[in-house]
């Protein structure tokens, strides 16, 4: 991949994580499939952070699908499962390094719900990412799991002050601290949200206003010096003037999801770009999701269908365990394998690989809920991390 023909121009500070700089801009992990080593490999290439979501990247590898196809008993495909998704993410993390060639960021984005997490971050870590990012559940663990790997930047994903204080606590007593926080807002955010029940994802605590002051006050009270911990609001950031508030608050970057998943190099089938950009505010649903976290999604025909017998699911699960669909488990807590009424009653990751497959009628898109920067125009990642910075909008067909 040949270098880009200039750097890309920043007016605010780059990011500093451990002994690397980037430009302030993150992508953020996209699973199943959305956010690939194509994806990551090109924001990275472009001096930021390009993020590779770890969970079931076979999907991408035809070789890797056969390995784990009629195998009829269920322990052995589960390992066989295991073990593609283990070699996917080997391969996906140095195909996004050579396409970076040394620039910007390669992070890996474990989700903490899923059974697999430990093997995961351990495999990005060997494979040479550059940074852990864990939401989806409190990665109290992580300095442990990663304690091999000394060069790899640790960053929780959390959405209030009470699970920054949680984590810095509990790390502290390990001696360690996060690399960079990313602070994930639930009322705008797309996919699995950091709030424990669908009611709260609009409730104040969240406001970036709020936790990122509260925060900096934390870290004077920990004792700790603020400008060694980055952090990285996220959720309903695509445009130039939110960036541009974030840094007024003390933000030192910021992450976006919805809108790299539909750049020229978003790892999704063309069919799921053009159903995140026709979405709007009023085809964006939350629901609960089977791993116990509110979701949000784009309201497809599988979605509406699903949410006319959500309640009527939620009160039969108790008398209907399931073994699970794909012989996976790929969740540590699932809903409808572990007959949990307060979960979501469908396999996730079913919708979701229909999704990247571009299936509109049977997967589950999710999406953050504010508009798209350049509409329903598919542009670069590099134009889009231009506009985020300067507010340099690309002329658009």
């Amino acid at each position: 991949m040949p270098c880009p023909s200039s750097p890309l121009h920043s007016p605010f500070p780059p990011l500093r994580i451990k002994n690397k700089t980037a430009l302030p801009v993150v992508q953020g992990g996209m699973g199943v499939g959305i956010s690939a080593h194509r994806l990551a490999g090109a924001v990275a290439a472009e001096g930021a952070v390009g993020t590779i979501a770890s969970i079931d990247l076979r999907c991408h590898h035809p070789d890797l699908m056969e390995m784990t196809h009629r195998i009829k008993d269920r322990e052995a495909n589960k390992a066989a499962i295991w073990k593609a998704n283990r070699i996917a993410l080997d391969r996906e993390i140095r195909q996004a390094r050579e396409i970076a060639q040394g620039r910007g960021m390669i992070a890996v984005n474990v989700m903490r719900a899923v059974s697999q997490y430990r093997e995961y971050v351990q495999q990005s870590c060997a494979s040479g990412a550059d940074a852990i990012v864990m939401g989806a559940g409190l990665p109290l663990d992580l300095p442990e799991l990663t304690a091999d790997f000394p060069q790899v930047a640790l960053c929780p994903i959390l959405s209030d002050e009470r699970g920054v204080m949680l984590i810095l606590k509990k790390w502290m007593r390990k001696g360690r601290l996060p690399d960079a926080i990313v602070i994930e807002h639930p009322a705008y955010a797309g996919g699995h949200l950091g709030a424990a029940k669908k009611e709260e994802v609009t409730d104040s605590r969240f406001d970036f206003e709020r936790v990122i002051p509260g925060v900096f006050q934390i870290f004077k009270n920990l004792g700790l010096e603020s400008e060694k911990i980055p952090l990285i609001p996220a959720g309903g950031l695509g445009s130039h003037a939110k960036v541009v508030e974030m840094f007024g608050l003390g933000a030192s970057a910021v992450q976006v999801g919805t809108a790299f998943a539909v750049t020229e190099e978003g790892d999704a089938h063309p069919e799921f770009k053009k159903v995140l950009m026709g979405a709007v505010k009023e085809t964006v649903v939350e629901f609960m999701s089977c791993a116990g976290l509110p979701a949000r999604a784009v309201l497809t025909p599988w979605v509406e269908k699903y949410l006319a017998r959500e309640s009527h699911l939620m009160k039969a699960a108790e008398t209907k365990k399931h073994q699970c669909t794909l012989a996976t488990d790929c969740l540590v807590s699932c809903g409808l394998r572990d007959a949990n009424p307060k979960h979501g009653q469908f396999c996730i990751n079913n919708q979701l690989l229909a999704a990247v497959r571009g299936d509109v009628d049977r997967g589950l898109f999710f999406r953050g809920k504010t508009s798209l920067p350049f509409g329903k125009a598919i542009r670069s990642a590099r134009e889009l991390i231009q506009y985020l910075l300067t507010g340099e909008q690309p002329a658009l067909a």
